[in-house]
């Protein structure tokens, strides 16, 4: 339940992204779902493998190469999507930065609220 719960904030998160964002183009709210799913697994599958392959890069740039990582990341998901394009690799960058910046601060105030229902 808890993965169907993040699989629709981060759509709901894309699709008003892409209202906002010129360079982002999401058609309908189905094809933002379609696009979360496609996240998520290339994110399980396809991240950790360039994260390892690129590891040396990663650590002389501090970390800021993971932001590159998950802009292509967007882009082969763009691929992958009908409905769903980017403009450009900075479209793709600055919809990643934004995209993961949202959904942590909306999974982080879900965490706590689930936390105080414990106690």
């Amino acid at each position: 339940m808890n993965f169907l719960l993040r699989i629709v904030i981060t759509a709901v998160v894309a699709f008003a992204l892409s209202s906002v964002l010129p360079g982002i183009h999401i058609n309908t709210f189905w094809t933002a779902i379609v696009l979360s799913l496609v996240l998520a697994f290339l994110n399980f599958l396809l991240k950790p493998i360039l994260i390892i392959l690129t590891l040396p890069i990663t650590i002389v740039t501090f970390g800021f190469f993971l932001f590159i990582i998950n802009a292509l990341i967007v882009l082969l998901a763009g691929k992958f999507v009908k409905g769903f394009e980017v403009d450009s690799f900075g479209w793709a960058l600055l919809f990643s930065l934004l995209l993961s910046l949202l959904t942590s601060l909306l999974y982080k105030d879900r965490d706590r609220e689930e936390r105080a229902d414990k106690y």
